[in-house]
């Protein structure tokens, strides 16, 4: 599974490197480290929805360090769980 987290201005200045800090503490909170990449990304076209994150072909908008657990629960434990 292939995390990108936008660093671009906009969700820089929305707290993106604080989004990747937080996926990188559930990642190996989790053990995934080995099943999930984390990446960081310029511009993933949604700007104006705040920190923009690309899960596989999936996108959430609006991710922030308050909402990251549910946003990880449901797009990456989940899927990996269905396996």
């Amino acid at each position: 599974m292939d995390i990108f987290v936008c660093v671009g201005s906009s969700c820089h200045l929305k707290g993106s490197y604080d989004v990747i800090k937080d996926f990188q503490r559930l990642i190996k909170l989790h053990k995934l480290e080995d099943k999930v990449k984390l990446n960081a990304s310029f511009c993933l076209g949604h700007c104006t929805q705040g920190v923009s994150v690309k899960i596989d072909e999936v996108f959430a908008e609006c991710v922030s360090t308050d909402n990251i657990d549910d946003i990880f629960e449901k797009y990456v434990l989940r899927p990996f769980n269905q396996t």
